[in-house]
């Protein structure tokens, strides 16, 4: 039985937290309030993940150090770096494997598919902090300062995903209401399940083929976004779904401090966005759940 420690008790977290504890791993979940998904193989820890010595100490003995922690998307400038400092310091420091979770941001604007062996070309702020975030990662993996691995996801689907797909256009087609999302409505869209992030976030704890590289998700699906909503109202028994698109620079004006990020990540919905995950599926042995399967379970969550 290995030990493993999580940080991060959201979605992502907690799915791989028990997926993890469900095969007889120890696992002990770092988060700011000791939150969590109540499991015997889960220890649940009240810690400040930016504190470098007391998440050392927590890490210490650990096989692998998986981070599913991120501050809140409208503070990442702030937030992030320390964080990441703190995490990388802690691998350093005890020599657990440091598995990142980590987006697409820093490839910026592409036309094809996309393969993690893309060089970083960011167009954002948030694509430039994911970057230089990964760069320090790696710089200490080549130095022999640590292990570590990077797993790249697109937009989140499944129970308590935070994409903006997730967040506003989801419940709006299960409810039957109108919605407006600011994309190319027909353009092929790579989506990932949570709980084939958690899969290939442990499997790359797991493989030492893992360290030193980046991987992607296998995503569910490639479907548009109007074949998603269709395909989630017909599951949900919910009208056709009333889906428009929407200037991102519309949501700006809403007053949200989060939908007003949205504007500058545009590019990544107003044109296909493909992952390629050849690699994962080969030498990690991931497979994406089907679409199908997704589906129900988010309209299952939705109605809870």
């Amino acid at each position: 039985m290995s030990f493993h420690v999580v940080t991060g008790a959201g979605p992502t977290g907690t799915a791989t937290a028990l997926r993890l504890a469900r095969e007889g791993e120890r696992v002990r979940l770092v988060t700011r309030r000791g939150g969590g998904p109540e499991h015997p193989g889960v220890e649940r820890v009240a810690a400040d993940a930016t504190d470098a010595d007391a998440l050392t100490a927590l890490v210490e003995g650990a096989h692998t150090l998986i981070n599913c922690a991120a501050p809140p998307y409208h503070r990442w400038p702030t937030g992030f770096p320390p964080l990441a400092a703190a995490l990388l310091t802690a691998a350093e420091r005890s020599g657990a494997g440091y598995v990142m979770l980590g987006n697409v941001y820093g490839y910026g604007p592409v036309d094809g598919p996309l393969t993690e062996d893309r060089p970083a070309a960011p167009s954002s702020r948030k694509g430039t902090l994911r970057a230089a975030l990964w760069a320090d990662a790696l710089a200490a993996h080549e130095a022999g300062r640590a292990r570590v691995t990077e797993v790249r996801a697109s937009d989140f689907l499944g129970r308590g995903a935070t994409s903006l797909f997730a967040l506003t256009v989801a419940p709006a087609v299960v409810a039957g209401a109108p919605v407006g999302y600011p994309a190319d409505l027909d353009a092929p869209h790579s989506w990932s399940y949570v709980g084939d992030v958690a899969a290939t976030l442990v499997a790359a704890a797991r493989n030492e083929a893992s360290w030193g590289r980046a991987w992607h998700v296998p995503s569910t699906s490639e479907a548009s976004a109007r074949e998603l909503s269709a395909l989630l109202a017909e599951a949900a028994g919910a009208p056709r779904p009333a889906l428009t698109a929407v200037p991102a620079a519309e949501l700006a004006g809403t007053g949200d401090e989060i939908l007003a990020e949205v504007e500058e990540m545009a590019y990544l919905y107003d044109r296909p966005l493909l992952l390629d995950s050849a690699l994962t599926r080969q030498v990690l042995g991931v497979a994406a759940t089907p679409l199908g399967t997704v589906v129900e379970e988010v309209v299952r969550d939705l109605r809870v």
